[in-house]
């Protein structure tokens, strides 16, 4: 808390301006992280209209860019089971400050780069710790904190934020990477990251104590105690964890299906869309303007799908998600790529881009208890990510090796359908149960 600080004084007068109107400070919080991981996932998915400029101008090849991408991916899903730990020892606030920081002068150094090191370094080690910060482990952080009542609406938005920032600035990004170049297209990214930074630094509180409010849904306000714990220790509750998960088979199910969702989303659609559809004669805005589609499709197919998890069998959605995004991308080669096929790829691939994540997190919490449950998707989101990076190299290399990119799609495809039939015939567990308060 920061008593004596501006921030903390226009926070507390807004809080209580808003009561009075019988608005939650809660609220305020949700739009700044709201706009804090669209901002970011927009940063984490900038690249995939700069594969062919970058190509152009530095001469490097769709492999070797990839992999600096697929580092990025991988550090972005590994660092999510310690962003929680370092935002319970340093902050909300703090945590996402340092990391939008961090971005930020990734972005703007790499404006000089000229080597593929100074790529790899800034676009994928320094980005993806960044991004990694402030990835979904963020807006679950906020939702717990903040609201005992409607968290399931406050997860569903957050993730949907993750996902669509991902997609929807891409056809400003081409728009300004074609007619100005990459650099001017990057500040764009560097800009919103800044407004993000603004925002958190003058509206994140950590606690609604800070604000002197109860949870959004209670009414007694419960002080914050802080853990008197070494960062060590707080470090190494995830590696506990995941020990512990290990031994459960739904961990691997979900692990797995969630390393095949990222192999079948971001890691190759996000990254090398624009590069596929090159190939087809589709130029780089109309190529970017589709992913959007699919962004704006994917923002109500994931709220919606929140709202089934509460009423369905989990296990039941993921199978109709992931068979019909196998179907989808298994359909695109023998399309026409032109805007009636693409359309029809957009709205099905769109629905269910991460439409999986809202009955994947309620297995993992019936699977291992509320207690446990945050590391635990931790883990497996960090599964999504490696995914993720496995496409983001494989479709490169196939690029280059075999001018292609035909094999990723039907090797995503194929995995989908895969963890589709194993998800639906994995059994249901009863939760795990929590140790014993520490």
């Amino acid at each position: 808390m920061e008593p004596n600080s501006l921030s903390s004084t226009l926070s507390q007068r807004i809080a209580a301006a808003l009561a009075r109107h019988n608005i939650h400070y809660g609220w305020v919080v949700v739009g700044v992280t709201f706009l804090t991981m669209l901002s970011t996932a927009g940063a984490l998915g900038s690249a995939g209209v700069m594969i062919e400029p970058l190509q152009t101008e530095f001469g490097w090849s769709n492999a070797d860019i990839s992999t600096a991408l697929a580092v990025r991916l991988m550090l972005f899903g590994l660092m999510g089971p310690f962003a929680a730990a370092l935002m319970n020892h340093f902050g909300v606030k703090a945590v996402v400050r340092a990391a939008l920081g961090l971005i930020a002068v990734g972005f703007v150094v790499s404006l000089g780069m000229k080597q593929l090191w100074q790529l790899m370094l800034l676009w994928g080690i320094a980005i993806g710790f960044g991004t990694g910060m402030t990835a979904l482990v963020l807006g679950a952080t906020v939702a717990t904190r903040w609201f005992s009542r409607r968290r399931g609406l406050v997860v569903g938005m957050m993730t949907a934020s993750t996902a669509t920032g991902q997609l929807v600035f891409l056809p400003l990004m081409a728009s300004l990477s074609t007619a100005y170049g990459w650099r001017v297209a990057l500040g764009f990214v560097i800009a919103i990251l800044m407004l993000a930074l603004v925002l958190i630094v003058l509206f994140m509180r950590d606690y609604p104590s800070d604000v002197g409010l109860p949870r959004f849904g209670e009414t007694e306000v419960t002080p914050h105690v802080a853990q008197h714990r070494s960062i060590g220790s707080l470090m190494l509750a995830p590696l506990q964890a995941l020990r512990e998960a290990s031994g459960n088979s739904i961990f691997w199910v979900m692990f797995l299906s969630f390393y095949v969702c990222g192999l079948s989303t971001n890691g190759l659609i996000q990254v090398h869309w624009v590069s596929l559809c090159g190939d087809y004669g589709i130029a780089a805005v109309a190529a970017a303007s589709m992913l959007a589609v699919i962004g704006v499709f994917d923002f109500f197919g994931t709220i919606l799908s929140g709202w089934l998890s509460d009423r369905y069998d989990n296990r039941v959605l993921l199978f109709f998600y992931y068979g019909l995004r196998g179907v989808s991308l298994i359909y695109l080669p023998y399309s026409s790529f032109d805007l009636y096929s693409l359309s029809i790829f957009a709205v099905i691939y769109g629905l269910d881009w991460v439409a999986t994540v809202p009955p994947t997190v309620k297995i993992t919490a019936e699977s291992f208890g509320a207690e446990r449950a945050g590391l635990v998707f931790g883990w497996i989101f960090a599964g999504h990510q490696l995914g993720a990076a496995t496409a983001a190299f494989g479709a490169g290399a196939s690029r280059t090796e075999f001018s292609t990119y035909l094999p990723a799609l039907y090797v995503a495809g194929a995995a989908c359908i895969v963890i589709a039939l194993l998800v639906v015939m994995s059994s249901r567990r009863r939760p795990v149960q929590a140790e014993a308060a520490e």
